[in-house]
């Protein structure tokens, strides 16, 4: 671990834990990443199995391709593999080109799982989509977005809301369950299940279907 910067720190050793209080930015390598973190006032516990880092105020962690910034970041785990952020979280995935903001984010940097709590929004500029609902859960290895609690995904000519969703970003395709209704190109659909396949132009609907075509006048 490498700091640097700080504006004061101080020390505390009680048996085998050691506490710090500092100000400034710290690196820590873990494996072949490395986490840098900072805020206005940092605590940390490097305790054989207790590692523990408190961030608040302006607090900020990049991680690989991953920036997250919230008013307090903890970090904890192993390596501080994973972290809680709390008070308008903003993350920006340069990897995935996504932008997530959320009151409350759990992050697992290991399993590449993020979790987003709290009008929670994802911009996914590769796929020009927004989604929007109470929780949405990203996870990066299956390339599956999670959606759940008044789902709205917004797209160039389409409107959907549910309160289920399953986001398969590298198809293109969302999965609606929970009172499903879609406006694709101007026309409704509803349905116990929706599968809209964008790229392909395509809407499936399953169970109950109800459907309002507009048709254009030559």
């Amino acid at each position: 671990m490498k700091m640097n910067d700080f504006c004061c720190s101080k020390i505390v050793r009680a048996g085998f834990v050691i506490v710090l209080v500092v100000a400034g930015v710290a690196t820590v390598s873990a494996r072949s990443t490395s986490l840098e973190f900072s805020g206005d006032r940092t605590s940390i516990v490097l305790a054989r199995g207790r590692e523990r880092t408190m961030l608040t105020g302006n607090a900020r962690i990049a991680s690989d391709s991953t920036i997250v910034t919230a008013d307090e970041i903890e970090l904890y785990g192993t390596d501080f593999r994973y972290a809680v952020a709390s008070g308008s979280v903003t993350v920006v995935d340069t990897k995935n080109d996504l932008r997530v903001t959320a009151q409350k984010l759990f992050y697992d940097r290991e399993a590449e799982i993020m979790r987003a709590e709290g009008n929670a929004v994802m911009e996914d500029f590769a796929n020009e989509t927004v989604v929007k609902g109470g929780m949405i859960e990203n996870r990066d290895e299956d390339g599956i977005t999670i959606v759940q609690i008044g789902v709205r995904i917004f797209r160039e000519n389409l409107t959907a809301r549910s309160e289920f969703a399953r986001y398969r970003r590298r198809e293109n395709i969302v999965e609606l369950s929970g009172l499903p209704v879609v406006l694709y190109r101007g026309d409704e659909y509803r349905a116990t299940r929706i599968v809209i396949d964008i790229d392909r132009d395509e809407v499936a609907l399953q169970g109950e279907v109800r459907g309002t075509i507009t048709t254009q006048d030559e």
